[in-house]
């Protein structure tokens, strides 16, 4: 009896997704659980695995179609592996074995799929995520390095000739769409404003290369800069709760949790995973949390429920080299604070001229619900903190 593969049930705050890319044909044999098609929503990109052993007998939806939850997709014949055609017996039986030497290199899926259909030796790529693992980037630049680069035609040459202006046309992706509209509608609809302040770092340097090894042995994480900005943060919210608050019509929600967004780069856009209760969690448990959804932002791989919700956001464009920005809200969040680059710099202590680690940070508010006295406030809270860490214990 025939199989239905549906669209899998969205979120209520998804409504529909585009098909991005079927990763088998009609006629094809397909194992269960293996990734038959990605799907792409207006937060991540969702794999639709195969539900039995079977042969694809019809796909109802091309790439690029718009798609629903729960509409259908496809219709597979159910059949064990053994009454498969007898390339894709080879085929499931080489994938077989391919997924045996993925189990040992501990890869992602979606790393996974590219070693299989490459046929690749992941021993041969070397990996730049945690620990030296593979990332989706490491095996597309591995591709990438292979290729030679094919003898152009005359009219690629021409193309190619000094002074050629060449212009090519992409639609924009679903994630980029959503980004575009988001940011635009922060803009029209919000009373934004931005303040400044700068942070000597040097502090936080020296608790940092005094317990880094320490803290990584007994922990296993790496001591970072971002676990001290959030806990900083959290701080600041539970001093000015209108900065944590948003607005709901006419009324101002305010939440006595601390769901603080990481905006993190990723292959399709921005996204700002979650960290859930923030304000409940050390500084052992934020490094682990912001490693783990980094990676899985750098793979592709984040959930929808990691992407739900969250109070206050925090983006770093220094990463990126960036002196000074001036970040967007995250609707409906009224607050979000922006990161930048250390540089060493000379500043007066004491009567003394010094070099020490500074950092321009930002904070862009809802002006509509939040002064701009608690705002400054807010910062001076975050510069006091992270100018003496021991503020953060004591929560003074």
């Amino acid at each position: 009896m025939a199989v239905e593969v549906k669209v899998p049930v969205l979120p209520e705050s998804v409504t529909e997704a585009t098909v991005l890319a079927w990763h088998k044909k009609e006629g094809e044999f397909v194992n269960r659980d293996e990734n038959l098609v990605d799907l792409e929503t207006e937060k991540v990109v969702l794999e639709v695995p195969a539900p039995v052993n079977g042969l694809i007998e019809k796909l109802l939806k091309k790439d690029g179609d718009v798609v629903s939850g729960e509409e259908l997709l496809a219709i597979i014949e159910p059949k064990a592996a053994s009454e498969a055609p007898a390339a894709a017996a080879a085929e499931s039986s080489m994938e077989e074995q391919a997924a045996t030497n993925r189990q040992d290199a501990d890869l992602s899926p979606a790393v996974s799929r590219l070693v299989t259909e490459n046929k690749l030796t992941p021993s041969d790529i070397t990996g730049t995520g945690r620990g030296g693992r593979l990332t989706k980037e490491d095996v597309l630049g591995f591709l990438e390095s292979r290729k030679s680069p094919p003898a152009a035609t005359p009219v690629q040459a021409e193309a190619a000739a000094p002074g050629a202006r060449n212009e090519r046309r992409e639609p924009m992706s679903r994630i980029r769409s959503t980004i575009a509209r988001r940011l635009k509608d922060a803009q029209n609809t919000a009373a934004m404003l931005t303040s400044f302040n700068d942070v000597n770092l040097q502090a936080v340097m020296d608790l940092r290369k005094k317990y880094r090894e320490s803290f990584e042995e007994k922990y296993g994480a790496r001591l970072g800069l971002m676990s001290f900005f959030v806990k900083a943060t959290v701080e600041g919210l539970r001093r000015y709760p209108v900065v944590n608050a948003s607005m709901d019509g006419s009324d101002i929600l305010y939440h006595d949790y601390c769901d603080i967004g990481i905006a993190a780069a990723s292959p399709r856009g921005l996204v700002v995973p979650i960290i859930r209760d923030a304000e409940t969690k050390s500084f052992a448990q934020l490094e682990t949390e912001i490693s783990d959804l980094g990676g899985k932002a750098r793979e592709g791989k984040l959930a929808m429920d990691e992407l739900a919700g969250g109070t206050f956001t925090i983006t770093n464009g220094g990463v990126f080299g960036s002196m000074l920005s001036t970040p967007i809200l995250n609707p409906p969040q009224s607050g979000i604070l922006g990161m930048h680059r250390i540089e060493q710099r000379p500043v007066a202590e004491n009567g003394d001229v010094v070099i020490r680690p500074m950092m321009y940070i930002a904070l862009t508010y809802d002006h509509r619900i939040i002064d701009g006295a608690e705002a400054v406030r807010f910062l001076v809270t975050i510069k006091e903190s992270l100018e003496d860490p021991a503020r953060l214990l004591l929560q003074v």
